[in-house]
């Protein structure tokens, strides 16, 4: 299990980076469009993905105030 939290937190990292903080919004409204269209486990993939990418803008938040 920890591989695929690595795997999450690896492509949260990622999508950070490319996209910055409005990914955590478009994560959510597609997960929202996923779960309104029948796919239960694609919108919460997509939660669990879009609260990685959350935790690590967090995180790089928190280092950055501390430099």
């Amino acid at each position: 299990m920890s591989s695929v939290l690595t795997l999450n937190e690896n492509l949260a990292l990622r999508m950070l980076a490319r996209n910055g903080i409005a990914i955590i919004w478009q994560l959510n409204v597609a997960a929202a469009t996923a779960h309104r269209t029948g796919h239960p486990q694609s919108a919460a993939a997509l939660l669990e993905l879009a609260d990685a990418v959350e935790h690590a803008w967090l995180r790089a938040e928190g280092a950055r105030r501390l430099s």
